[in-house]
């Protein structure tokens, strides 16, 4: 026996958040390590989120997630407790109920999940119980990457540099083949208790196109890696490929860890002796840097989730209308590519980040809503909407937060979907009323659009919109909104 089972004793619990796998995780294997035996525990506690408890798709996705975690944790002899209410309580009444010594759990980042921590070691410690955080959720560790004056980095290139200089690479931890379960099973409620399905079935289109859980997720890594990474340099904008990882949601909900997914990189760039191939893997590792950045901003700056990280944008002129945000948010602008975005997150929970880019520059610069509307919306409709990931890009596409894009910087929609849906095939697939129409008619100019539609046989207003907006007209109405602002500093 150990020196640390000889001080831990006999159960530890291992609190999962969003952590949902077996392998490379930290406090499960020192707990499977040091323990006699494990009680793994999910408690769905929303109220504790502030504002920001998992949305509608995002709450499909938990739930495929959790069941698939708990079949894994069956077939190794385990299972994982389910309970609702505060942590806090919770986790001190189980710990009695299976005579534990410990708890241990992987640290989340935002700041409710922060603020939770800290009740719940307070609470642990009062009754006598050991607490073990552990990194899990990110590569390095926000809190202690900082620039030289010892503050966080606001500009991307900066922080990558420190980023390389500062991690320690080290293999993902292996899933532990099977774990001891405690002498007595506490009571837990059922998944489904947890209300995280909708009761009017929606997410068919979630279903189909998701697969859940850490097999499927390694499973998509490994497609990844073998047939896309050397070319995602080249293929990861085009809008009607498959040229994206869409590791996003495991990311997310822990199906998989940031550091597998380094890792198995690290190991295809050796394998691949190209230059030309190298760089498409390097591109994707890049991207991974800009999620650290995206934790890392958050995490020194947490009033972002609602206000700007640029305080001159808080007097930004935004506009307040119902009608033109509910018609980016149903997909009927009146401009196909931003239309056809919007109707995939809808029907899938997903969106290429891409069209993410295009459809949220025309709410907030052709149509001047506010980009907390537009994260608000994503929030809720994203299987894989992420805190950190989802303020970050609207603040990036607003203009107003870290190495963000200028505000003058606005996309033409016709412009971005000649580009990266040049046959318009991405467009067709998800409004098939306008198949009818040629791509060189589809992403023309906006005003043109209304004629070949009615040449065609399509009714407008119905079958689909006229333009929303003039898209010059509000390129102009943008700027001038912009130059009001810098005018005040």
């Amino acid at each position: 026996m150990s020196t640390r089972k000889k001080e831990i004793g006999k159960t530890i619990l291992v609190w999962f958040r969003q952590d949902l796998r077996r392998a490379d995780h930290p406090a499960l294997a020192a707990a499977v390590r040091e323990a006699r035996a494990v009680l793994p525990v999910y408690i769905w506690a929303p109220e504790e989120e502030d504002d920001w408890a998992p949305g509608a798709a995002a709450r499909v996705g938990l739930h495929a997630c959790l069941a698939a975690l708990a079949g894994d944790l069956e077939a190794r002899g385990s299972r994982l407790i389910y309970r609702q209410g505060p942590p806090a309580r919770i986790l001190v009444e189980l710990a009695r109920q299976v005579d534990a010594d410990a708890v241990y759990w992987n640290q989340r980042y935002e700041p409710a999940a922060r603020r939770q921590e800290a009740r719940v070691t307070a609470a642990l410690s009062e009754a006598g119980i050991t607490v073990r955080t552990f990194p899990g959720g990110l590569l390095h560790d926000p809190a202690q990457l900082l620039n030289r004056s010892g503050k966080p980095y606001k500009v991307f290139g900066p922080f990558a540099r420190a980023f390389h200089d500062h991690y320690e690479h080290a293999p993902p931890l292996r899933a532990p083949a099977s774990l001891q379960p405690p002498a007595r099973w506490p009571r837990g409620d059922a998944l489904e208790r947890l209300g995280l399905l909708p009761r009017v079935d929606w997410a068919a289109g979630i279903r189909r196109f998701w697969s859940f859980g850490e097999t499927a997720a390694r499973r998509q890594l490994r497609r990844f890696m073998v047939r896309e990474a050397a070319r995602y340099d080249e293929r990861r904008d085009q809008l009607a490929e498959d040229g994206t990882s869409r590791l996003s949601m495991a990311l997310h909900f822990g199906c998989l860890s940031p550091h597998q997914v380094w890792d198995a990189a690290r190991e295809e760039l050796k394998r691949q002796p190209a230059p030309t191939t190298r760089e498409g893997i390097e591109s994707f590792m890049r991207q991974i840097v800009w999620r650290e950045f995206a934790h890392h901003v958050l995490y020194h700056f947490p009033h972002t989730v609602t206000q700007p990280l640029r305080p001159e944008f808080a007097r930004f002129p935004w506009r307040r209308s119902r009608r033109d945000l509910r018609a980016w948010q149903r997909g009927r602008t009146g401009y196909p590519i931003v239309d056809a975005a919007m109707r995939q997150l809808w029907e899938t929970g997903w969106m290429h980040n891409r069209a993410r880019m295009i459809v949220a520059s025309f709410l907030v610069k052709d149509l001047l809503l506010p980009w907390q509307a537009g994260a608000a919306w994503f929030w809720d409709t994203l299987v894989d909407a992420d805190l950190a990931n989802n303020t970050f890009g609207w603040q990036w596409t607003a203009g107003c937060g870290a190495d963000a894009a200028p505000y003058f910087r606005i996309f033409n929609p016709a412009l971005q979907g000649r580009k990266f849906d040049p046959e318009a095939s991405y467009v067709q697939r998800y409004v098939p009323a306008l198949s009818a129409i040629t791509a060189r008619d589809l992403h023309g100019a906006s005003e043109a659009l209304p004629d070949r539609l009615r040449q065609a046989g399509i009714a407008l207003g119905r079958a689909y919109p006229e333009p929303i907006v003039d898209h010059a007209e509000a390129r102009e109405r943008a700027l001038e909104a912009l130059a009001a602002v810098s005018q005040q500093n």
